[in-house]
Order: structure tokens, then C-alpha cells, then sequence
């Protein structure tokens, strides 16, 4: 990595960054420090589909099989034997997961890996079909791991799901493989592996031509996306503290697929835009759906409203700014440097 000036600041940002993010608990309520973590969480969760998606061209709609996969191997791993032994009540869980506890840090690897694997395991046959033919075999795949999580009681403790899982995801904890997923992505995308990624997004045939092996590299680019999603999901179920199958459907896919398309498809800064902003809007809209008093009298909540208005604010999006937030362009410190430079010549 060439050291200039750029990576010194971005080096210093993550440093001040990290530093006020250790001492947030100190200033900031239970309720934000939730908020942020889950943004965090979110994006990597964009950063990954992103990935897969803007940058290589496949259309994926399994990303909640993935992030469902990482959260029960980190879960599995870092239960108390004790714990396993008291929450598996419909059937004892299997040997060796019964008796396997790891640290948090390599729990959330494993859920990666485990992820990747299972992505290695469908591209094969899956990534040689294109467009809608492979949205709708991802998808298919991601309810094929939802219901093998519910029969598979010996381990996942199928319906009833897990409980009690130890809260390591620290709001410190997110940040770290926020950093993490983000550092790796941009080296790999502005290297010339990232070139190819997008050769074969732009003109497949073309890429064939130029001697490209493009069935290799969306493979590469399917499990790769798949590890950071299990990584996600890792997160997510040490942040909520329970997890069951119910929660890795469609629906989770379709809340990160808002992130990437919000944000902008093929770019790394409004994947993180597009997230934070679609996080702190579903939440803020909470309101809608709760009593309000307003004086004289209390005007009742409208529960599903949330989701009405959010997706009326989704829809004017793609209406006026069918391209995102970013589009396919990224923030960085030459831009701002240059808009700066721009803005002082005109004082």
C-alpha cells in the first residue's frame, strides 16, 4: 500500500473515528448506541451485496441465507456448553457443536467461512444461469438453508431459535470489521481484479473475448460477497442477542438490496450512504406507528404505516434518482480536495 498523504488521512479519520467511538457509551444513550451499530452492521451487510451485485453484475437474492448461515455458526460457537445444554429442550444438540465454544472474534470468521463455502457449493451450478434465472435460484437457495435451520433441531434448535447469545458485538467491535470489510474491498476493487469485476458487469461477451475466465471470477466474486454477509450476520445475532428462522427471510434481503440500489450500484461510498440514511429513516418512522398526543386529544398509531411511507420515499428515489444517492461515483480525499481548491478560487 502506497503511504501518501490521502492514506495518512484516511489512517488518522479511522484512528479519531475509533477513538470517539470507544469513549461513545460515556455520552451517549443505550438507544444510539444501538442505532450506530446496527448502521455499521448494515453496512457491511450493503458493502457485500454491493459487491456481488453492483460491481460483478449478478443479480443475487440470497444474501439472508448467507447472513443466516454466519449468525448460527457464530451463535453455535459462542454458547456456553452450559447454555446449549439448557436451551435445547426439543432434541440434545449434536456432538462436537455441544460441547465447541470459541472467542467471539474467530466465531464471526468461521460464520464467514462457513458461508463461503456453502456459496462456493451452489455457484457452481447456479452462476452459469443470468439475470432473473439466478435472482430467483439464490433465492431459492436462501429459503432451502431457512428450512433446514428449522429441521435441523439438533443444532439449530430448528423453530425455536436462539437465545441468550452472548452481546460481544460492541459498538468498538462493529467499527473494527466495518473497517475490516471496507479496507478489504477497496484494495481489491481498485485493483485489477476489481477491473475485471467490472469488465464482466459492463460486457460479459467482451470479457470472453480478452482472454478473461469470467465464470472463475464470479465465482471468486459470489464467495467473497458470501463471507462478508456471514460476517454480517455474525454481528447481527451477538446484537440482538436471539436469532430464529423467521428472521432470514425475503424480507432481509430485500432491506439490504434498498441499501445498495439507494445508495448507488457500483459504489463503495453509497453503499455506506445508502445504509446509514435507510437505518436511521425506518427508525425514525417508528413514530408513525405508535399513539401520538397532541393535546386535546391521542391520534392511535397505524401499525405497517412505516413500511407504507417508507417505500413511497423508496419509490420517489428510483423515480428522480434512479441512479442513487452516489450513482457509481465515490467520496474521496482528491475530490474534496479538488471541490475545496474550486471553492477557494472563487472567493
Amino acid at each position: 500500500m502506497k503511504l501518501n498523504k490521502y492514506t495518512l488521512y484516511s489512517l488518522v479519520a479511522m484512528l479519531v473515528c475509533g477513538t470517539l467511538l470507544y469513549f461513545a457509551e460515556s455520552f451517549l444513550g443505550n438507544y444510539q448506541i444501538y442505532i450506530l451499530k446496527l448502521i455499521f452492521i448494515n453496512a457491511i451487510l450493503a458493502l457485500s451485496l454491493n459487491l456481488i451485485y453492483g460491481f460483478t453484475g449478478l443479480f443475487s437474492l440470497g444474501h439472508a441465507g448467507f447472513m443466516a448461515i454466519g449468525a448460527y455458526v457464530s451463535a453455535l460457537c459462542i454458547l456456553s456448553p452450559e447454555q446449549k445444554e439448557m436451551m435445547w429442550i426439543l432434541e440434545p444438540m449434536m456432538w462436537p457443536f455441544s460441547e465447541m465454544m470459541t472467542p467471539f472474534w474467530l466465531s464471526v470468521l468461521l460464520g464467514g467461512a462457513v458461508a463461503a463455502l456453502c456459496a462456493l457449493f451452489i455457484a457452481v451450478p447456479v452462476l452459469r444461469l443470468g439475470d432473473d434465472y439466478l435472482g430467483i435460484a439464490t433465492l431459492g437457495f436462501a429459503e432451502i438453508i431457512r428450512v433446514i435451520i428449522v429441521n435441523a433441531t439438533s443444532i439449530t434448535n430448528g423453530s425455536l431459535g436462539i437465545k441468550g447469545i452472548p452481546n460481544e458485538a460492541s459498538l468498538l467491535n462493529c467499527y473494527i470489521w466495518f473497517l475490516f470489510t471496507l479496507i478489504v474491498l477497496v484494495r481489491l476493487l481498485s485493483s485489477n481484479f476489481g477491473n475485471v469485476l467490472r469488465c464482466i458487469r459492463d460486457n460479459e461477451i467482451a470479457a470472453r473475448v480478452m482472454g478473461i475466465n469470467v465464470f472463475a471470477y464470479k465465482v471468486l466474486s459470489f464467495c467473497l460477497g458470501a463471507f462478508l454477509a456471514g460476517v454480517g450476520g455474525a454481528l447481527l445475532g451477538s446484537h440482538l442477542s436471539t436469532i430464529d428462522p423467521k428472521m432470514f427471510n425475503f424480507l432481509l434481503t430485500f432491506n439490504v438490496l434498498m441499501f445498495v440500489v439507494a445508495g448507488g450500484l457500483g459504489s463503495l461510498t453509497g453503499s455506506i450512504l445508502g445504509a446509514g440514511i435507510i437505518t436511521v429513516l425506518l427508525e425514525w418512522l417508528r413514530f408513525i406507528e405508535e399513539p401520538m398526543d397532541i393535546g386535546f386529544m391521542i391520534i392511535p398509531g397505524v401499525p405497517g404505516m412505516r413500511m407504507v411511507v417508507f417505500s413511497v420515499v423508496l419509490l420517489i428515489i428510483i423515480l428522480y434518482r434512479r441512479e442513487g444517492i452516489m450513482g457509481m461515483r465515490e467520496i474521496t480525499w482528491q475530490g474534496m480536495a479538488r471541490l475545496l481548491g474550486k471553492g477557494a478560487g472563487h472567493e
